[in-house]
């Protein structure tokens, strides 16, 4: 699918523009009254939320990452992030997913942000494409989830 930029001038495709509302309502939200854990709960719950709402393989790609995330980094609290089933470490994203379905792309990715303890030199990934989870794909990613949660 091609991205359709919108001509209002400031550069976002509709797809973009959504996602940063997204982004905004989710600051908007953790702003609100509840703290500690049930901040916590409602975070958690978003992002099965996000996860639920995704179809075919987005959906298999986002459910095996969270299992993975729970299994090898549970100190990493759920949450959503841009509307993306994201996971965080003292409120900092450290690992996500972005559905294919999101930005119409060929495929999702699984990116991790700066605060995943990934450095490996001067140059390491931080994103990778994923068209579905094999076993290979979920060992290496098990790994990475581990590095990067610290």
């Amino acid at each position: 699918m091609a991205d359709q930029r919108d001509t209002t001038g400031d550069g976002l495709s509709s797809a973009e523009r959504a996602a940063v509302k997204q982004r905004a309502a989710e600051l908007r939200e953790q702003g609100r009254a509840a703290k500690g854990a049930a901040k916590k709960e409602r975070e958690a719950q978003a992002c099965l939320d996000a996860i639920a709402a995704l179809k075919g393989a987005d959906r298999e790609i986002a459910q095996r990452l969270h299992e993975v995330v729970t299994q090898e980094a549970p100190q990493l609290d759920p949450k959503t992030w841009y509307g993306f089933p994201s996971y965080a470490r003292d409120g900092k994203v450290v690992v996500f997913y972005q559905p294919a379905s999101k930005f119409g792309t060929r495929y999702g990715s699984i990116g991790f942000n700066e605060d995943a303890h990934l450095d490996d030199g001067v140059f390491w990934p931080t994103a990778f494409a994923v068209l579905e989870v094999t076993d290979e794909v979920e060992q290496r990613l098990r790994a990475l989830v581990r590095t990067a949660a610290g």
